[in-house]
């Protein structure tokens, strides 16, 4: 059974940084040949598509969305069969609960835009809160 486990959230002070981790099992392929995205969702907002990593024709492409532009980073780990969000100098408007979601390749991550009903497999999430 495909499961992912997103770890790595926590309290931050503004301006400060965390790094999230998503571990995947049960994937056929491994994670590294799914299309990847983080999303997160904030008290009383929509769930919102953060960043995205391609796979098959546009393998190794990357989406942001503009406001974590600079200061998210997504990332693969193929031998530990996770991946990573790095985020720096945070802001408060960051706090939400983060999840990742896979989707199969050639789906979910396109150019310049995230569609999240795509995403088949999704994490339980993890809580950022930013502040002071």
């Amino acid at each position: 059974q495909e499961q992912l486990v997103e770890s790595g959230g926590g309290l931050v002070q503004p301006g400060g940084s965390l790094r999230l981790s998503c571990s995947a099992s049960g994937f056929t392929p491994a994670l590294d040949y799914w299309a990847i995205a983080w999303f997160r969702q904030a008290p009383g907002k929509e769930r919102e598509g953060v960043a995205c990593m391609s796979v098959g024709v546009g393998r190794g492409y990357s989406y942001y969305v503009d406001s974590v532009k600079g200061r998210f980073t997504a990332s693969r780990d193929k031998a530990e069969n996770r991946v990573s969000l790095k985020m720096d100098n945070l802001k408060s408007e960051d706090t939400a609960i983060y999840y990742c979601a896979a989707a199969p390749a050639g789906y979910g991550c396109h150019r310049g835009h995230l569609s999240a009903g795509e995403f088949e497999y999704w994490g339980q999430g993890t809580q950022v809160t930013v502040s002071s």
